[in-house]
């Protein structure tokens, strides 16, 4: 049973709700009402957003490889379309590595992933599962976003990694098929009293991460993908409890249930904190770019429309 209370959880985009997608953008309300008082994400240091306010205004655009008819980019090329210029889309350098593992029932159109794609090209690869990578001789060096009994805080990475590479358990000549003692090496509570003090504010330690991994699947879906043999032994991380700002959020669940944008910017937020102990100024904040875009923009619609 995953500990929902304190964890929060990634859910996919092809959920229950309003039904709008990335494909119906351009129905929607060309002349903007006054922006609306409650944004959460008109904070962000962004890049300016007038290339897509153009796109929005000129409709749908072909994709510059596939010919396909999308609005802003093309979710399937992971390219913008041809009214918004690569060279007006910023480019997001990350820390790390991210792997996104999507689950093959997933709508493209409807998916955040696409969106750190798009804005961290170098650093971000998208799987379509069962198709996945190996990662068994690589685990004491990556993790995986998901809650659970085991899971354990940003701040605590480097203590939990460190002590799979003393213990030894993945060094290259062990046996990854022993899941009993690898999953025993993910828990010791008794070591845990005072992990800050092992991390030892060292950023040498807390770049021990070189990979993390985030599932982008509704939660009703994920079961089949974190129970893959390939997924096991892994550390897994749970962030601080933060609210979406989704607009597809899915019925009968908490609030704290995150976008697969939403997770890897807030992860990356912590992870910049926490473990590489430097002051946030931002350096993330265009991995939402277009997200908070169509957040502006869908939050209008439903206002001129009176739902809200």
């Amino acid at each position: 049973t995953m500990s929902l209370n304190s964890s929060t959880l990634v859910h996919g985009e092809n959920s229950e709700g309003p039904k709008r997608n990335t494909e119906c953008l351009e129905s929607l309300e060309l002349q903007s009402p006054s922006p609306f008082q409650d944004n959460p994400l008109q904070q962000l240091q962004l890049a300016s957003q007038e290339v897509l306010e153009k796109a929005k205004k000129s409709g749908r655009s072909k994709c510059p490889r596939c010919n396909s008819s999308r609005m802003f980019y093309c979710y399937t090329c992971f390219v913008p379309v041809e009214t918004v210029p690569t060279k007006e889309i910023p480019t997001v350098k990350l820390p790390l590595k991210i792997d996104i593992i999507k689950h093959p029932n997933e709508t493209d159109g409807k998916s955040t992933a696409v969106h750190a794609k798009l804005l961290a090209p170098d650093d971000v690869t998208i799987y379509k599962y069962p198709c996945i990578p190996e990662y068994g001789e690589k685990r004491h060096e990556i993790a995986l976003v998901f809650p659970g009994p085991n899971s354990v805080s940003v701040k605590d990475i480097a203590f939990h990694l460190q002590k799979y590479t003393k213990k030894g358990v993945w060094n290259r000549g062990d046996d990854c098929s022993k899941e009993p003692l690898l999953k025993q090496a993910k828990i010791e509570p008794k070591e845990e009293k005072n992990p800050s003090e092992c991390i030892s504010g060292s950023r040498s330690e807390g770049t021990r991460l070189k990979k993390i991994i985030f599932i982008d699947s509704t939660w009703n879906q994920t079961n089949k993908i974190i129970t893959d043999e390939r997924l096991q032994g892994l550390l897994q991380i749970e962030l601080k409890t933060r609210k979406t700002c989704f607009w597809r959020h899915q019925k009968g669940k908490p609030d704290t249930y995150l976008s697969t944008i939403e997770a890897i910017y807030y992860f990356l937020v912590d992870y910049h904190q926490d473990i590489l102990k430097e002051n946030y100024k931002g350096q993330y904040d265009n991995l939402l770019f277009f997200f908070s875009f169509m957040y502006t923009l869908i939050k209008n619609a439903k206002c001129c429309a009176g739902k809200e």
